[in-house]
């Protein structure tokens, strides 16, 4: 069971898992909220080992329903668990969804794992729990220090799941990565977002300096370490995800405009956000050395795929980005 896999992450994972693995059955879980996109898996809608169930994963009835009906040969063994809530200016205007989602939702799905025998439990979780970092990197022995709501929802989560480990022994696993871009990213996202107004001739709205320090992974890298963690990592283990590809927001946002051929007049500074962490950096040397990871994509390598698709696929992010759309997509599957 794939958890939040209509979103950005999870969408792009689904199509790893039956990619590489084309006998593994997978049964996405997505309430399908504004950022949740079916669009992003219409290619595999009709392969008859992906099935898709609307519902939200602090649901314990349609939750123990999905596990309990599936037994002998369909029954689910992992769950990948994507779904949260993940902006962080969402999270410093409305809290309470975030934890409702992130850590409530999380207990949920741990509690059902135990009781219809999950044999592994991955949680997805983000370099933001660390907090930031002036010099140096965060290792998974470091100290957890969230800024935002968002980020403490997600830290409280991780500290769910080793409880549910110490505790009562669920095999979970937690991975932590840095940034992600690529295809199928909500454009809210500092990347999707910048790329499509940039395409539409409109400001880029960047917080306080633009130098905000950020590590990037493209998608399919952070897929492929996700993947070989479910096979092959520790459980009760953390593992972080990065590629060391350490870039000022700034940075990014010129590198854009210069590969679309567009003016760097369409930078606009705005008020920084609160709390607003200046640097995120990890270690991933325990993924690197353990288990034989190495990002296959170099940055240069990942952005121009990244601008390409988002060339390629306008009529996705100009559907996305509607609020037409957003209203439609809401009401047609609020009672699904």
């Amino acid at each position: 069971m794939v958890t939040g896999g209509a979103g950005f992450i999870g969408s792009n994972f689904i199509h790893h898992i039956l990619s590489e693995y084309p006998d593994y059955k997978i049964v996405n879980l997505d309430k399908l909220t504004y950022a949740g996109n079916l669009d992003n898996l219409s290619d595999i809608q009709k392969n008859k080992n992906y099935t898709f169930v609307k519902g939200d994963i602090a649901d314990q009835l349609l939750v123990e329903e999905n596990l309990a009906c599936r037994t002998g040969s369909e029954k689910i063994d992992t769950i990948v668990n994507f779904a949260a809530e993940t902006h962080v200016d969402r999270s410093i205007y409305d809290p309470k969804v975030f934890v409702q989602t992130n850590v409530i939702g999380t207990q949920v799905l741990m509690d059902t794992a135990m009781k219809y025998g999950i044999s592994k439990f991955i949680q997805i979780s983000t370099d933001e729990v660390y907090g930031s970092v002036e010099e140096g990197e965060f290792l998974e022995e470091s100290n957890l220090a969230p800024n935002s709501p968002y980020s403490a929802s997600k830290a409280s989560a991780d500290l769910l799941c080793r409880s549910y480990f110490k505790t009562f022994g669920l095999p979970v696993i937690v991975t932590r990565s840095c940034n992600n871009f690529g295809p199928y990213q909500f454009p809210e996202k500092l990347m999707p977002l910048f790329i499509s107004n940039a395409l539409s001739d409109k400001e880029l709205p960047l917080y306080g300096d633009g130098l905000n320090v950020r590590d990037w992974i493209y998608v399919e890298d952070n897929c492929r370490a996700i993947d070989l963690i479910m096979h092959q990592g520790k459980v009760g283990e953390i593992y972080n995800i990065s590629a060391n590809n350490e870039k000022t927001n700034l940075e990014i946002t010129k590198l854009i405009l210069m590969k679309l051929g567009k003016p760097e007049s369409l930078i606009q500074f705005v008020k920084d956000r609160p709390a607003h962490d200046r640097r995120y950096a990890l270690n991933s040397s325990k993924l690197r050395e353990n288990l034989g990871w190495k990002p296959k994509y170099g940055f240069k390598q990942g952005i121009d795929k990244t601008v390409d698709w988002y060339l390629d696929n306008q009529s996705w992010w100009e559907k996305v980005k509607s609020k037409e759309y957003l209203e439609y997509y809401q009401k047609h599957y609020q009672d699904r």
